[in-house]
């Protein structure tokens, strides 16, 4: 009797454990401007959210759900969370406690299943007092003291994916989010070295961005052009060769509709030109004016990229390739998408893994780029400028800061000793021309 009776209570209570939703893992990724709490879940669930005070704290209880797996402590760069707990609630239910370093403004929502995971519980903790600069971080625009001083152009690399989004994955495991952002970060080294050129990284580590704000941080950081990089993949895993997309003319048409439906939003989008003020036609025509020109630069762009990248190994096509692609839809901004490889393909998946070919695509798209705005640098750039006349008050040390370049380079390159130079001679600016 004992025996049946415990048979029957384990079966029932198999039967009640059968019928919960289950918490299968839980995974967090600190950004700059919110940490994201993702819950894997074996099917939906209904869940309810709260904020408490006095700690500062979250609540989220799931309705019927037990958690099958251990809670990591977020890193101790979040800036934002301090640690997770739980229990059980009612027998049935799940209480997550999220404990704060300063106050959030949270928001929930369940994804249904994709390629890569099943049914998942995303919370956002926002940081309550942050407007969204923190997403430009390490960004110093400030306002020159001469208002003849030249700048330097501005490239934003936009490493794809990331944070719960590993976008391909290849044979060996290889992740793509992992993969492009090393391949970004060499970008970003190279720019670094590049005389007249300044690079932004749109991601700064391993969490995700939407398409929308990635596109924002490059108008925001006032990008001269904006670089994509990914990893491509294919079913045949023969298919090899990198590629570069600039925008489709659909997907140009759609976006200008966007921005028309929206022209409080669209100033600056056109030389500076608000268009919240213009009829429909004028609007239309300025927006398709500024559209086109970006869209030919893009390409332009992309070619001399695309150019470059042949000289590491076979492109995957001869020309640029056009797409909707989201992160290219700046009205405004020239951008190129990058697939630098087919991490479908076993040999290429193992040279995108390696730290000198990495380096290698980064040099050619700096190449590229290099080649691109030898002739084609937006005036008052330093790139733009070639020879500097001199006029009454120079000195061989304020041009050379004028330009960003060493007294000795200057000197050197205009055969000069000492620092005598007279009104109306012409000086070749060194380092600036792209060659």
């Amino acid at each position: 009797m004992r025996i049946a009776t415990a048979l029957v209570l384990s079966m029932i209570a198999c039967a009640c454990l059968a019928g919960q939703a289950a918490v299968e893992n839980v995974r967090m990724w600190p950004a700059p401007d919110r940490t994201r709490i993702v819950f894997d879940v074996n099917g939906p669930l209904e869940h309810t959210l709260f904020v408490l005070n006095n700690p500062a704290r979250v609540v989220v209880d799931l309705r019927d759900t037990r958690l099958e797996s251990a809670v990591d402590r977020p890193t101790e760069n979040d800036k934002l969370l301090e640690r997770i707990r739980h229990a059980a609630r009612n027998h049935r239910d799940l209480r997550v406690v999220f404990d704060l370093r300063k106050p959030v403004r949270p928001r929930s929502f369940l994804l249904k299943p994709n390629k890569q995971y099943g049914y998942r519980l995303v919370v956002d903790l926002y940081d309550r007092e942050d407007g969204g600069d923190s997403l430009k971080e390490g960004i110093k625009r400030a306002a020159p003291e001469d208002p003849r001083r030249l700048r330097d152009l501005i490239i934003a690399i936009d490493a794809g994916h990331g944070g719960e989004d590993p976008g391909t994955i290849g044979r060996k495991g290889t992740r793509e989010k992992d993969v492009v952002f090393s391949i970004a970060k060499a970008l970003e080294a190279e720019l670094g070295r590049e005389p007249g050129m300044r690079p932004v990284l749109v991601r700064r580590g391993d969490y995700y961005i939407g398409l929308r704000k990635r596109m924002k941080i490059a108008r925001d950081n006032r990008a001269d052009l904006f670089v994509s990089v990914h990893a491509d993949s294919f079913k045949d895993p023969r298919v090899r060769g990198s590629s570069v997309y600039v925008l489709s003319r659909n997907g140009a048409s759609s976006e200008a509709a966007r921005w028309l439906a929206e022209q409080e939003n669209a100033a600056d989008l056109v030389g500076g030109v608000s268009l919240d003020d213009k009829d429909d036609l004028l609007a239309s025509v300025l927006l398709d004016l500024s559209q086109t020109a970006t869209l030919s630069a893009s390409t332009d762009v992309g070619t001399s990229v695309l150019k470059q990248l042949g000289t590491l190994g076979k492109t995957h096509k001869r020309r640029v390739q056009r797409a909707g692609f989201m992160v290219l839809k700046s009205p405004d901004i020239p951008s190129i998408l990058v697939e630098t490889a087919f991490l479908s393909n076993p040999t290429e998946e193992k040279r995108l893994r390696n730290r000198k070919h990495q380096h290698r695509l980064a040099k050619a798209m700096v190449a590229g780029m290099r080649s691109y705005f030898k002739h084609n640098a937006p005036p008052g750039t330093r790139l733009a400028a070639r020879s500097h006349v001199i006029v009454r008050g120079d000195t061989l040390g304020r041009i050379a800061g004028l330009y960003g370049v060493s007294l000795g380079e200057l000197r050197r390159a205009n055969a000069i000793v000492g620092s005598d130079i007279r009104v109306g001679q012409v000086l070749t600016i060194p380092g600036v021309s792209g060659g």
